[in-house]
């Protein structure tokens, strides 16, 4: 989709690089972990449990899997084909698509509810166009789930030192990311039409695991006893400065 610009197709490639290289079965592990079943309790009580729900941006299914397991009706998509035929080598019976999240091949007004887990900060024409087609799908009332990066204070210390080094805020020549402040996380979802019900701060270890050392398992984006423990009191006492995800809920109006 040259539409979006000459980095939307390497980013695309960079994602087919990414999972070439990844598990399956390590990333359902990792929705196991205490951070990601800290997230995970925050939005299931809003996702219908008899509707049909969409993870936009699967990669290889780990919360399809989970969700599943669940009880929840859910499918994924992503643009990366090589990441759904990973998931199917795992399950088989997995209901995956290979599509695009500013383009979904859903009817206007099909589905109970959207997902998206540090997807859309991956576009470097930002995430307008992709929120717009969620709204589209979405049936009235129906909700998005949303996390995003956070500029927090790790993050902040690290793009301090890319600019004083003259490195730029790309990782490279064909991959971009971008974090967004709560007001303009939230002023970029109220925008595409949304309705906000709630904003949480998250993953702080997950923030802490970034500074390597003492905060860094032996096992796969493991989080150490210290950084749980640790991520715990910084989420009650500094939620926002040491914040790695925030995640949104927020509802298509019913009129």
């Amino acid at each position: 989709m040259t539409f979006f610009g000459p980095r939307y197709e390497s980013t695309r490639q960079a994602w087919e690089s990414i999972w070439d290289s990844a598990s399956v079965e390590r990333e359902v592990r990792l929705m196991d972990s205490r951070r990601a079943q800290q997230v995970l309790r925050l939005y299931t009580p809003y996702l219908p449990q008899d509707g049909l729900i969409l993870e936009a941006g699967s990669g290889l299914s780990a919360a399809v899997i989970t969700l599943r397991r669940m009880g929840y009706t859910i499918f994924g998509l992503d643009y990366a084909a090589n990441a759904l035929r990973a998931s199917h080598q795992v399950d088989p019976t997995l209901p995956l698509l290979v599509g695009d999240v500013h383009t979904l091949p859903h009817a206007t007004s099909s589905l109970d509810g959207y997902l998206s887990f540090g997807v859309l900060e991956h576009f470097e024409h930002g995430m307008g166009p992709a929120l717009n087609e969620a709204l589209r799908v979405l049936k009235p009332g129906a909700v998005m789930v949303l996390t995003i990066p956070y500029p927090n204070i790790v993050h902040r210390l690290v793009e301090w030192r890319r600019q004083r080094m003259g490195v730029s805020r790309l990782n490279d020549d064909t991959f971009y990311e971008s974090t967004y402040t709560r007001e303009a996380l939230v002023g970029q979802v109220r925008q595409a039409g949304f309705e906000i019900v709630r904003v949480e701060p998250t993953s702080h270890a997950y923030t802490l695991w970034g500074l390597g050392g003492p905060f860094r398992g032996t096992g796969y984006y493991e989080t150490t006893p210290l950084a749980d423990g640790l991520g715990e009191v910084l989420r009650w006492l500094l939620p926002w400065p040491f914040n790695f995800n925030t995640l949104v809920i927020a509802r298509k109006p019913t009129s």
